[in-house]
C-alpha cells in the first residue's frame, strides 16, 4: 500500500503480551482522530456549516420551473443534494487534509511500527469523518420531514446502501488524492476538481433528467452520480431496476479503482 516500502501487516505480539482486537485498534485510532479534528477549527467549519449554508443557498435560489418534469420539488432537490454535499465535504475534503497532515507530521509512519495494519490506519482515520457525515444526514432527513413537507424515506435500504457506498468511495478517493497533495494548504486545490464536477454533473442539485441526452450519459459515469441516484431514490423513490443497477455498478467500479490506486501509490512518508 505504499511506494518504496513494504506493506505493514502488523508484527506478532510478544509472548505474555495480549494482542489487541480489531475493534479496539479502530476505536483507539478513531478517538485520537476525533481529538485532532476538534482542534482544527477550519475542518469543523467546513464539515458542519458549509453543507447547511449551501443547502439553504440552493433552496433560496433554485426555481421550480427548472425542475419541471423531474417530479422533484425545490426542497426535495436541495435536501437530497445536501446529503451529497455532506459526503463530499465531511468525508472527502476533510479526509484529504487529515491524511496529508498525519503523513507530514510522521503520524502515519509511527503508526506503522505498531500492531495496527495499514488498512486499519486508513479506516481508523476515516471513522470520525464518516460518523459526522452520517449524523448530518440524519439531521437533514429529520429536518426535511419535519419542516419541509417531505415524506420519510421510501426505501431506507437503498438510502443506507447509497450512504455506505458513498462513505467507502469518498474515503478511498481521499486517500488517493492525498498522494498528489503536498500540504494541507494545497488540499484545497486538489479536492476542488471532484467537488466542482460532482456539483455540476452528478445530480446533487440539478437532476440528470433535465440535461441533454449525451451530457446526461457522460454524467452518469461520474464518481458520485451512482451514490446520488441511490440516495435520492432511497429517500424519494423513482428510479428502479436497470437504473439502480447501473448506479450501484458505477459506484463500485470507482471504489475498486480508488482502492487499487491507494494500494499501489499511497505515500506514508512525508513529501519534503
Amino acid at each position: 500500500m505504499t511506494t518504496g516500502t513494504t506493506t505493514n501487516t502488523g508484527p506478532a505480539t510478544t509472548a505474555g503480551t495480549p494482542g489487541t482486537t480489531l475493534l479496539g485498534r479502530l476505536s483507539a485510532l478513531g478517538r485520537a482522530e476525533v481529538t485532532l479534528l476538534a482542534r482544527n477549527r477550519t475542518a469543523i467549519f467546513v464539515a458542519l456549516l458549509m453543507p447547511a449554508a449551501m443547502v439553504l443557498a440552493m433552496k433560496s435560489t433554485m426555481k421550480q420551473s427548472v425542475l419541471d418534469g423531474t417530479g422533484l420539488t425545490v426542497a426535495a432537490a436541495a435536501l437530497t443534494g445536501g446529503i451529497g454535499i455532506v459526503l463530499i465535504q465531511a468525508v472527502y475534503m476533510n479526509l484529504v487534509s487529515a491524511y496529508v497532515a498525519r503523513r507530514e507530521d510522521l503520524v502515519l509512519k509511527r503508526l506503522r511500527t505498531g500492531e495496527v495494519t495499514d488498512r486499519e490506519i486508513l479506516i481508523g482515520t476515516a471513522l470520525p469523518s464518516v460518523a459526522l457525515a452520517l449524523a448530518q444526514t440524519v439531521v437533514i432527513i429529520v429536518a426535511g420531514t419535519a419542516f419541509f413537507g417531505l415524506d420519510a424515506p421510501q426505501r431506507p435500504e437503498l438510502l443506507l446502501a447509497g450512504l455506505l457506498l458513498g462513505a467507502v468511495l469518498l474515503t478511498a478517493l481521499a486517500a488517493a488524492t492525498s498522494v498528489v497533495t503536498r500540504t494541507m494548504q494545497t488540499a484545497q486545490l486538489t479536492t476542488l476538481p471532484l467537488f466542482l464536477i460532482s456539483m455540476m454533473g452528478s445530480g446533487l442539485f440539478v437532476p440528470l433528467e433535465i440535461m441533454p441526452g449525451p451530457m446526461a450519459s457522460v454524467c452518469e459515469l461520474l464518481p458520485v452520480t451512482g451514490v446520488m441516484t441511490l440516495v435520492r431514490t432511497g429517500w424519494l423513490g423513482g428510479a428502479e431496476g436497470s437504473d439502480l443497477l447501473t448506479a450501484a455498478l458505477t459506484g463500485l467500479a470507482w471504489t475498486a479503482f480508488a482502492v487499487f490506486a491507494v494500494q499501489r501509490r499511497f505515500r506514508w512518508d512525508p513529501r519534503r
